[in-house]
């Protein structure tokens, strides 16, 4: 069995949702965590900061560090990757967590939306690979993991929100191109989506309110895909777009109603599945 104690993870949007959930997974079992994120103050829609991200990956065991990123912003990142490495060592995974969602018709959509999506889900995720890579190298077993579905090019997947459809197979794009490019040094990239809905802000501010909430599944589920995958040696376990229902198929779990919000009740159906 591989150890999280004293591994470094790299989160990008970890004060809240899946981010955290991920966090406090690998926390339990002593891992570092770098909270890359932007909350500083509370949004009372949203919840959380990175200080208090911090606090609950301390009382579950692990080590915090928690530094105000703007994945636009490159030098944010760079001092982001500089600060992790002088606290914990290294870098021996990356998770790319943070993602701008909006699901609008080509007339419907902003340039402003159009580029923030560019910005966060494409470049930033690019970026914030990038500048990790050479710690990556030296790591210890090192992952990286995007949140980003299959490719999946289905007309109705393009024609309803292609803004965010672009952003998000770009992101799964990246992760694939990486597995090929950073396979000679031992570093796996894979991504993974969920089969249904997730409670997270987005889909109770954004997306479809509580009445949505309620046929999601937790983030619990997403934080143990990732322990999962983490766990299998990397050279072994690259180059996927995961599904959470299939990998945890794969360990022999198939009920998963311990994840449901409403246990028993309707599941809602993810985008891109």
């Amino acid at each position: 069995m591989i150890s999280f104690k004293n591994k470094t993870i790299f989160i990008t949007g970890a004060s809240r949702g899946i981010g955290k959930a991920i966090a406090l997974r690998l926390a339990k079992e002593g891992a570092n965590i770098v909270i890359a994120a932007k909350s500083v103050t509370e949004d009372a829609r949203l919840g959380g900061t990175i200080f208090s991200a911090a606090e609950e990956i301390e009382a579950a065991g692990g080590k915090a560090l928690a530094v105000q990123v703007d994945i636009r912003q490159e030098d944010q990142i760079e001092a982001a990757v500089k600060q992790a490495v002088e606290r914990f060592g290294g870098i021996d995974v990356v998770i790319n967590n943070a993602s701008a969602i909006q699901l609008t018709a080509t007339e419907q959509t902003e340039s402003k939306r159009f580029d923030l999506m560019q910005s966060i889900n494409v470049r930033g995720t690019f970026l914030v690979v990038k500048h990790c890579i050479p710690y990556l190298k030296k790591g210890n077993n090192p992952h990286i993991i995007t949140l980003s579905p299959p490719i999946n090019l289905d007309p109705k997947w393009l024609g309803g929100h292609i803004a965010y459809t672009v952003s998000k197979y770009s992101m799964s794009m990246l992760a694939l191109g990486w597995a090929a490019e950073l396979k000679g040094a031992g570093i796996a990239s894979n991504a993974l989506w969920p089969k249904t809905t997730i409670d997270t802000a987005a889909v109770r501010n954004l997306l479809g309110g509580e009445a949505l909430a309620k046929m999601s599944r937790t983030t619990d589920i997403i934080a143990d895909c990732v322990h999962i995958i983490l766990s299998k040696p990397a050279a072994q376990c690259t180059g996927n777009t995961f599904v959470d229902e299939e990998v945890l198929a794969a360990e022999g779990i198939t009920d998963l109603d311990k994840y449901a919000v409403v246990p028993g009740g309707q599941l809602f159906k993810d985008l891109f599945v």
